[in-house]
């Protein structure tokens, strides 16, 4: 089967300002590329998941890049036979990353970011860490690293509350946190270090760019994606795509 379809996603934590005006800009652009997904604008930034042939993704990228704000965004690619979404969409919200506390300064963070072939090798050699999963209870259950810690979250905006409950000891370790593309992830980092954890790590690209680089070492069962694919395996092919009746 060809996958000629391309999925990408990315995010960038930047002063943004005017976004009327740039929803509209970032619309226009991936109209003209065909691309469907979601772009998501607040004045703390910018989260793009979009799909569509290489062509117009690769036009899309380097238009963006442009705008020195988002030349350096870090986008995840995986490959897919259907275009996963039936809109584009561009939305303005408070946060693009919901968590309810806006005092977090994500330029401050000093969290190290951490290969997933470290990471790999971390797990492999038994590294005394806490492997954290940073994702809601739903997407867990999907799958998961063998020894992650689960927070048995509903929604990311309980993450500040829970992470209290973990073992002092876990203060001691260095803590390998993840999510499924590394967004929720750089608020988490803040929350701990808040939290007196001095070794926070976050697993870089998350289990998107684990599973591109790893494959499905030390994880078991499938990553939850938010788009009509739903699960992703660790070869990043679909394991149940959503199916109108």
């Amino acid at each position: 089967m060809i996958m000629h379809i391309v999925n990408i996603s990315g995010y960038q934590f930047v002063e943004l300002t005017r976004l009327p005006l740039l929803k509209e800009q970032l619309q226009a652009w991936a109209r003209a590329q065909q691309l469907m997904g979601t772009i998501l604008l607040a004045e703390e930034g910018i989260n793009l998941m979009l799909a569509g042939e290489e062509t117009g993704i690769d036009a899309f990228i380097a238009q963006l890049a442009q705008d020195e704000r988002f030349a350096h965004i870090y986008f995840k690619r995986s490959h897919s036979d259907f275009v996963p979404f039936s809109q584009l969409k561009v939305k303005i919200k408070p946060e693009i990353i919901t968590i309810g506390d806006r005092t977090i300064n994500l330029d401050t963070t000093a969290t190290n970011y951490l290969a997933p072939q470290t990471f790999k090798a971390w797990l492999d050699a038994g590294k005394p860490m806490t492997v954290l999963d940073t994702r809601n209870d739903y997407e867990v259950s999907a799958g998961t690293f063998h020894q992650a810690v689960d927070l048995n979250i509903a929604h990311f905006r309980d993450f500040p509350v829970a992470v209290k409950q973990l073992p002092t000891e876990a203060k001691q370790q260095p803590v390998v946190m993840f999510c499924t593309g590394g967004i929720r992830c750089e608020k988490a980092s803040e929350i701990l270090l808040r939290e007196g954890y001095s070794q926070v790590y976050q697993l870089h690209g998350g289990i998107i760019q684990y599973f591109a680089e790893c494959g499905g070492a030390h994880y078991q069962g499938n990553c939850f994606v938010f788009d009509d694919r739903v699960l992703l395996d660790p070869k990043l092919a679909t394991v149940q795509p959503c199916l109108e009746s």
